[in-house]
Formats: C-alpha cells, sequence, structure tokens
C-alpha cells in the first residue's frame, strides 16, 4: 500500500471538484473523500431493489444485466473497505450470497439466458475481493468466499477449449446464446485475473499455471498485440481466431494489468514487470488522452455518445483494477495515481445531475454533466473517487492465506456440478495438493447491439 503523498497537491483544478452545483471533493482530503463517497454509494444503491420485500435478492431491475449487479456487490464490499462505512454490509452479503446457485458456483438457473464466462467471473470476482479484503465471512453452511471464487475457477477451466483456436474460452457458456462462436478478452482475461488471484491467495503453483497458460494463448493470437500493447476484443471460432475485433475498451486492459500485477507482487518474476509496463503505457496512451485533459475516456462510445447500458460501467473496473496495480506494485503508484486524481475530480464534477442534482454521468473531461446517469456512471464515479483513500489513509494491502487472510477454501468446489465439462463430470483440473484454495475464472455479457469490426469487417449482433 502506499503512504500519504505530498506530490497530489498539482493544482486547484487537480485537487478539488467544484463545478457548479456538483459535489465537491478535494482529492487530498480523507473527510472530503468519504463524505463525497458516501453520497454517490447512496445514489448507487438506491438503483436496487433486490432488499425490498418481494423483490429477489442480488438482481438489479432491467435494464441492467445479472453481471452487472454482481459487479456493483463487490464494488460496494470495497467501499466498505475505503471508508469503514457498514450502512451495506448486510445488504451486500445477502446478494451475494442468494446469487451462488444450487452448485454454489454463481450459475443460478434462472440466469442461463444471460450467463456467459465473463458474466460468472464478475461475481467470482466479488466473492474474491471479499476474501482479500476481509469482509464478514458467511456463516455456517455457507460456501465461503473463497470458494466461491475456487467454484468459478474449477468450472471455467474445464470449460477450455483446444478444439478452436488452439485453445482459450469462449464467450458464453452455452450454445444457444449469442455470442458462443467468440473468444473475448474479457472472459479470458478475467479467467486470467481470477487465477493470478487465487494463486498469491492460496500459493498454489497450479493457479500459476493455468495464468501462464492462459496469458500465452491469448498473446498467440491476434488478440493481443504485444509490438503495440493492444488488447483486441476477441475473435470468431469461425474463422479459428485467425483475425481480432480491434475495439479498444478499458476493463480489457485492465483485467489483464491486474492479473500481471497478482502475479509479480507473488512470484517477483520480472517477465511480469515487462507486461504490467507495457499495458499500462498503452492504458494511459489510450484511455487518458491528453486532448481529453488526461482525464480517464471510453474512447469507443463516449465520444460517440452512443455507450449501451454495460458499458457506462467499464471505467469502474479499469479504475479498480488499476489501484490494485498501484498497491501490489508500488513502483507504478505514483504514475498511476497522477492520472487517477485527475480522473477523481472529473468525476465528481459530473455528479450533478438528475432530480436530485447529484446524478453521476460519465465524461469526466467534462464540466458540465452530459445527461446520462445510471447504475454503471454511479458505479465509475464511486470507484475512481473512493481510490482517492489510499493517498489519504493507510489501508492494508490485499490479504492471502498466510497474511491474514480468513476465508477457507474448498479445491474440490464446483467440480461434478451442471457447470463443468470435464469427461462424465469430473473436473479438468488436479487438485488433489491444493491446500487453502484453488481455481476460477472469466467476464461480462456485453448486450444488446454490439458489432464486432472484424478485418473483413463484419459485425456479430449480441442479444
Amino acid at each position: 500500500m502506499k503512504p500519504f503523498h505530498s506530490s497530489w497537491l498539482v493544482s486547484t483544478l487537480v485537487a478539488t471538484a467544484q463545478f457548479g452545483s456538483a459535489l465537491q471533493l478535494t482529492v487530498s482530503d480523507a473527510d472530503s473523500i468519504r463524505s463525497t463517497a458516501s453520497v454517490v454509494a447512496y445514489d448507487l444503491m438506491s438503483y436496487y431493489t433486490g432488499n425490498r420485500t418481494g423483490d429477489v435478492p442480488g438482481n438489479l431491475p432491467s435494464p441492467y444485466y445479472w453481471w452487472e449487479a454482481g459487479a456493483m456487490f463487490g464494488e460496494m464490499v470495497e467501499y466498505w473497505y475505503y471508508t469503514g462505512d457498514t450502512t451495506y454490509n448486510d445488504e451486500v452479503k445477502q446478494a451475494l450470497l442468494h446469487q451462488v446457485g444450487d452448485d454454489k458456483d454463481y450459475m443460478p438457473r434462472n440466469q442461463s439466458k444471460s450467463l456467459g464466462n465473463d458474466d460468472q467471473v464478475f461475481w467470482a470476482f466479488s466473492a474474491m475481493t471479499a476474501a482479500e479484503l476481509k469482509f464478514e465471512d458467511p456463516g455456517d453452511g455457507q460456501p465461503s468466499w473463497l470458494s466461491l471464487a475456487q467454484a468459478v475457477f474449477n468450472e471455467q477451466a474445464s470449460r477450455w477449449d483446444d478444439a478452436t483456436c488452439g485453445g482459450g474460452l469462449r464467450w458464453q457458456i452455452f450454445t444457444f446464446n449469442a455470442g458462443y462462436d467468440y473468444k473475448n478478452a474479457v472472459s479470458n482475461g478475467g479467467f486470467f485475473q481470477l487465477a493470478a488471484r487465487l494463486a498469491r491467495y492460496t500459493q498454489n503453483q497450479t493457479y500459476v499455471d493455468w495464468a501462464e497458460k492462459t496469458w500465452e494463448w491469448y498473446a498467440g493470437t491476434p488478440l493481443l498485440e504485444t509490438d503495440n500493447w493492444q488488447v483486441n476484443d476477441g475473435s470468431s471460432t469461425q474463422k479459428n481466431c485467425s483475425d481480432a475485433s480491434q475495439l479498444q475498451w478499458t476493463y480489457n486492459y485492465g483485467v489483464f494489468l491486474a492479473g500481471n500485477a497478482y502475479l509479480y507482487n507473488y512470484t517477483g518474476d520480472a517477465k511480469y514487470m515487462d507486461r504490467i509496463d507495457g499495458l499500462l503505457n498503452s492504458t494511459l496512451e489510450r484511455f487518458f488522452p491528453d486532448k481529453m485533459g488526461g482525464v480517464m475516456v471510453e474512447v469507443t462510445c463516449e465520444p460517440l455518445g452512443n455507450c449501451n447500458n454495460d458499458q457506462p460501467a467499464f471505467k469502474a473496473f479499469l479504475t479498480r483494477w488499476l489501484v490494485l496495480t498501484a498497491q501490489l506494485v508500488p513502483e507504478v503508484y505514483d504514475r498511476i495515481f497522477e492520472y487517477l486524481r485527475k480522473s477523481a475530480a472529473g468525476a465528481a464534477g459530473q455528479c450533478s445531475g438528475g432530480e436530485l442534482g447529484r446524478h453521476c454521468g460519465r465524461e469526466w473531461n467534462s464540466t458540465v454533466w452530459d445527461g446520462t446517469s445510471g447504475v454503471g456512471e454511479q458505479m465509475s464515479a464511486l470507484a475512481i473517487i473512493q481510490a482517492m483513500m489510499l493517498d489519504t489513509t493507510e489501508l492494508a494491502a490485499p490479504v492471502g492465506a498466510t497474511t491474514g487472510g480468513t476465508s477457507k477454501g474448498d479445491p474440490s468446489a464446483g467440480t461434478g456440478t451442471s457447470g463443468t465439462t470435464g469427461s462424465n463430470g469430473m473436473p479438468a483440473v488436479n487438485t488433489d495438493k491444493i491446500t487453502t484454495g484453488d481455481k476460477a475464472g472469466a467476464g461480462i455479457l456485453t448486450a444488446v447491439v454490439l458489432c464486432l469490426v472484424l478485418i473483413t469487417g463484419g459485425c456479430l449482433v449480441l442479444e
């Protein structure tokens, strides 16, 4: 973790967001950060209806998809971690446990029509975050946070597909879902990051091996261009992944960046630092453009004003994974937070819309509310505002089994379930010698209509 910094006081504009009636944030003041984060968190949770009589815990109302609810509750675990505010802890814990499904693997049967590998892994990320930050453990008779992440890993490892593209995970789990013939960054990056996190938490080499296998496969396809560190969105199995959609999304970079940060923190191997440097340079150049004042921008949709319901949340994930990278790899802390401070001030400046005059928009480079609001906008604003606490307060880094972690693992979690595809229902990974933890991973269902611009110029309609 990084101690208090004096280098933040770059300018009044960067240090304080005071745009019209927007939320007032001083990024160098812990009380200001807590106060602002509290308001943004309240407005985010106001979208949640699963705590109402007759509704289902863990779900967000339409038009929001199941994956985004899982991601939101992980961010609310972080809200508690940053601020110490326990207001929402009971609701968050209830939601994370209610959606585990019959096999305790984050595959509830009523979500099968919108459940991809990426959707499943976002819930696993939230469980992993709860384990790493020592969020209140589930009670007796309930799965542990760590075992939930392990269950997802085991199931996704069993779905590894060598038959097409030489490896990798498909976007979708079920053949009847559009996108089954697509192998994408967030599914494979999610699996990679989850393996890396489990490796660090459990100190088991099996997870490192799977993370390396995933990285080497991805880097050996057109999906990752290591000459310029461009992370492409995905590729069609029908073309054997011979080319890739070059759409650029913030979270595709973040998911691989944080995974390498976990591996570097755990192993100290210089090759992970090389990857971190390459991915970080590319991320800052692409998504914090100078022409936008060095503020984070979702470049593929934000300038055009055509982001769908999923995409406004992507900046939340890049923020959270940049922060994890800064915590785990102190060598890059200053560089990352130089950009995050500007974006935090910009995000607070966008929180001036809606009936209450404080709902957050998405264009952080503008001091005028852009007219947008929703779960994704609130998540992104909250993520970057509350992250400023690292600059002002001593916070413990994510823990592992040997550094204070209390979540107990189950190496067999997720094996022999309906979510695995190994022969005879057996796990595709040997877990005999795994101790405190095991396996997990993948990412998001970017729904509605997404045009994947392949080299051939074709489009894939996803529902």
